[in-house]
């Protein structure tokens, strides 16, 4: 049987994604003959139909290459490939592209960010909850200190309100059950609206605002749609802001709208922190008014002894939501789907 179809895979793709290439080998074995190549790291890069065994033959060809530099890895190669009709590959200039278009050939792109959606909008719904138990905390706590198993107030004395037997919260944030809460976010797309289900699943009122998404995006969602911005802050519990970063939405929710937050609001930072002025947020979370559980920071990494990190109303990770294999599932898996069968 001829072989149609070939993947070439360079490892300085899969420092970023290392678990593409074998699912999308995976998904065109199920349809016909692949030639899948890996090249090893060092390899002087030749031509791709050098590479290939019957480069005649192939239609479909994807290189999942380095982001950019590649048009030598391409340069002679389309003349040699006379059957090619698809092909996937990053990184060509202008002059490649077109020579693509006169020859009939299709270029797969590949420009959504949608494959990691899942992943952020679960790690977002992950650090809500433990924002409100400060789960992270009480784990680090009582490793070094029995403090965190005794539930009793400081002095002996009950109080409404405050620490007990039956009530281990901070009064002082957003705190407890999800159910009820009111949670206010700033985005409904592929994550905001995502993350709206989640807390609308578990019983908390939520409402967004997007003045480019459809109704439709609120109403699978389960959240009110709020069409001003500076609406959303006043009775925030929970605070998200999930758009992505682009030169419209940069600094988008301003200092005046991180002042408008209420005293204990938990804010959860997933997409780009450069959507907020952080040096308001920042103030306010360091002066115990506002809780932050947050994945992304306006500068990144984080410096040893920054102040924000290790604080009692601060849950930090290292721009992690994203980087799952699911989302690298999902890469392929949408790469495969601009693909049309092999005939």
């Amino acid at each position: 049987m001829t072989t149609k179809s070939a993947i070439i895979v360079h490892h300085e793709f899969e420092l970023v994604w290392p678990w593409v290439a074998d699912h999308f080998h995976e998904l065109w074995q199920n349809q016909a003959a692949v030639e899948f190549i890996r090249l090893p790291p060092k390899k002087q890069a030749n031509q791709v139909h050098q590479l290939l065994d019957n480069p005649q033959d192939i239609t479909r060809l994807v290189c999942l290459l380095p982001s950019e530099g590649n048009d030598a890895f391409f340069k002679e190669s389309l003349d040699e490939m006379p059957n090619l009709n698809q092909v996937f590959f990053v990184g060509l200039k202008d002059t490649y592209i077109k020579k693509l278009e006169e020859m009939g050939i299709r270029l797969i792109t590949h420009n959504s960010v949608e494959y990691w959606g899942q992943s952020v909008s679960e790690f977002a719904f992950a650090l809500t909850l433990c924002g409100l138990r400060r789960i992270p905390q009480t784990h680090h706590h009582i490793i070094t200190s029995l403090d965190e198993w005794n539930y009793s107030s400081p002095d002996g004395i009950g109080r409404p309100g405050q620490r007990g037997g039956q009530y281990g919260d901070d009064s002082s944030f957003s705190n407890g059950t999800l159910e009820g809460k009111r949670v206010r976010i700033v985005g409904a797309g592929n994550i905001g609206s995502r993350y709206a289900s989640f807390c609308h699943f578990f019983g908390a009122s939520v409402s967004m605002w997007d003045p480019f998404a459809s109704d439709p995006c609120f109403h699978r969602a389960g959240a009110h749609r709020e069409c001003f911005l500076e609406q959303l802050m006043p009775d925030s519990e929970i605070f998200a802001p999930m758009l992505p970063l682009t030169p419209e939405t940069e600094g988008i929710i301003g200092g005046e709208h991180i002042e408008a937050l209420p005293k204990g609001c938990l804010v959860v930072m997933v997409t780009r922190a450069a959507i907020c002025n952080c040096e308001v947020l920042y103030r306010r979370v360091l002066n115990d008014e506002l809780a932050l559980a947050a994945d992304v920071f306006d500068h990144e990494p984080l410096e040893i002894g920054h102040s924000l990190l290790g604080r009692h109303n601060v849950i930090h990770t290292p721009h992690n939501a994203g980087r799952t294999k699911e989302a690298n599932w999902r890469y392929a898996e949408m790469l495969a789907d601009q693909f049309s069968p092999v005939r």
